[in-house]
């Protein structure tokens, strides 16, 4: 039973990350198309790392649900971690530029 809300926490913790890079792309997308979008770019850039660390450690917490037991709670708490930043930091990111940068 443990394995498998491990598994749910960790498919979803990928899903928050992965929506984090694709907001990302299409920052990165949009303001390279557009004069005047270099302070965009550079902030993407900025943020690149934290979007590729949140899911490289998702991945690895669903690579961890595999295991026993103890990799399952290890899953759940790194999937959680990386799942929360990931959500936040794309939070933070929307609202920066939903109200103009």
């Amino acid at each position: 039973m443990i394995n498998v809300i491990a598994v749910i926490i960790a498919i979803a913790s990928v899903l928050a990350s992965l929506a984090h890079v694709g907001y990302l792309a299409l920052l990165n997308n949009a303001a390279n198309k557009r004069a005047g979008g270099a302070p965009v770019a550079q902030y993407v850039r900025s943020r690149w790392a934290l979007a590729g660390g949140t899911t490289a450690a998702s991945l690895l917490a669903w690579l961890f649900t595999s295991g026993g037991t103890g990799m399952d709670i290890l899953a759940i708490i790194v999937a959680a971690g990386s799942g929360a930043v990931a959500t936040k930091a794309l939070q933070s990111t929307q609202a920066r530029y939903r109200n103009g940068g």
